[in-house]
């Protein structure tokens, strides 16, 4: 990523080296999107239902390279609702995939890596982290450090409906490799899928990688995991064990269980309470322990099915 006073970029590039698996930045990613929730609210996500078409990004190869890019970056301007904002789109080489200068706008300046010039179908995906910047800049989003804010914009570009181009942009063989962007893919597949639990949406289909369509059905496993943990009523019989075991020491011994997402906490001198984070927007829900409970999630309306 180029860093400077007024540069912000880019989806870094893992070109034939390897590619980093699994889910390290998971707590970053599952903070990034509480934090869309809360900075845009449940009614600007869902204006976001429907994901950028793959039609309206594509790119041949005999399309002129300036006008193509230009015209791709205009639909991703359009999805992401910025209309008075300018992309001014330009290639040169440098160590990075992209990077774009925030400045007051409304005109925006992307520079793109000179490898794109012979990797077209790949410049949606870099734009659209590009764009995102200037999305999250003018919200005035951010994480501290350049890796959790490059993790934050990964995410608000897959869960707002152009992260897909991000993850088909990945391929892995025995001889060469390709990912853009801080998380890995799985991780986009994990926001994907949780996009997809939201909207109804199946993105699978799209994807020209065979490498990103399994790395998109392991982010789902991980994402159904989330909806499968005590105290809901989808906890699986071992989970409902442990949280059983861990309620019954809590009223003695307060405190946080260890290698689980929910915690005990007194009310005063009522019940006893559990948190955990909703398996949606994951910010924490407190409820009391007293059997059966539906609660709501006050951030992105879930209506979830507990057994306290």
């Amino acid at each position: 990523m180029d860093v400077g006073s007024s540069l912000l970029g880019g989806a870094g590039v893992a070109n034939g080296g390897p590619v980093e698996h699994g889910y390290p930045h998971l707590d970053t990613v599952r903070a990034a999107i509480t934090a869309l929730y809360k900075r845009l609210s449940y009614d600007t996500i869902h204006t976001f239902d429907t994901s950028v078409a793959p039609a309206d990004v594509a790119f041949a190869d005999h399309d002129d390279l300036y006008l193509g890019a230009q015209r791709v970056a205009r639909e991703l301007v359009q999805h992401f609702r910025l209309p008075d904002a300018r992309m001014i789109v330009g290639f040169r080489e440098m160590h990075h995939a992209a990077s774009v200068e925030l400045a007051a706008g409304p005109e925006y300046f992307i520079e793109l890596n000179d490898r794109f010039r012979s990797h077209r179908r790949d410049i949606g995906a870099a734009l659209a982290h590009e764009i995102m910047h200037v999305y999250l800049h003018r919200l005035d989003l951010s994480f501290p450090g350049t890796r959790d804010n490059e993790i934050l914009t990964d995410t608000a570009t897959t869960y707002l409906g152009a992260g897909w181009l991000l993850l088909d942009a990945f391929r892995e063989d025995g001889a060469s490799s390709q990912k853009l962007g801080y998380l890995t893919p799985e991780e986009y597949g994990y926001v994907l899928a949780k996009r997809s639990l939201v909207f109804g949406e199946d993105p699978s289909t799209w994807f020209t990688s065979p490498q990103a369509y399994t790395a998109y059905t392991k982010g789902m496993a991980r994402a159904r995991h989330d909806e499968q943990q005590p105290p809901l009523t989808a906890a699986g019989w071992a989970g409902r064990r442990r949280y059983a075991k861990d309620r019954r020491h809590a009223q003695d011994h307060l405190g946080r269980p260890v290698g689980v997402p929910y915690d005990f906490t007194p009310d005063g001198h009522g019940p006893l309470r559990v948190s955990f984070p909703c398996p949606t927007c994951h910010q924490r829900i407190r409820v009391p322990v007293r059997g059966r409970v539906r609660a709501r999630c006050g951030l992105c309306r879930t209506v979830l099915e507990c057994d306290t």
